[in-house]
């Protein structure tokens, strides 16, 4: 693996532990909504980091989405519910972000925060 490859994945894991300190941050201050998008990206970033370290790419969110699936929940290397979880997110963060008159409540994000942080734990055994 080259230097920039391994930087890159480094930084990439860096930004995903960073958006989900960032997510707590945001549940204490029951900013509910925000809190998902950072749970989100911080499951995001560690897919991608995930993915570049098995030379796999996509050029969008969905497409990150497929690429788990198949690579690692098909295969077994990750739990359906984590791949279940990351889906969730997915269209969890869309709605947080774009929906009319939406917002999430304080037991369905705090609900998020322990699984997010297994989503991480876990991919990241993977990636190293």
């Amino acid at each position: 693996m080259n230097k920039y490859k391994k930087e890159y994945i480094s930084y990439r894991i860096v930004r995903a532990k960073e958006s989900l300190r960032d997510a707590k941050l945001l549940a204490k201050n029951a900013r509910w909504n925000a809190c998902v998008n950072r749970l989100y990206y911080a499951c995001f970033y560690m897919v991608s980091a995930l993915l570049i370290t098995h030379n796999l790419n996509s050029k969008s969110h969905s497409g990150t989405n497929v690429q788990l699936g198949l690579h690692f929940v098909k295969t077994g290397k990750l739990s359906l519910q984590h791949g279940k979880l990351f889906s969730d997110l997915m269209d969890a963060r869309q709605k947080g972000d774009y929906g009319d008159k939406f917002d999430f409540d304080k037991k369905t994000v705090e609900a998020l925060i322990k699984p997010v942080e297994n989503f991480l734990d876990d991919i990241e055994l993977l990636i190293k």
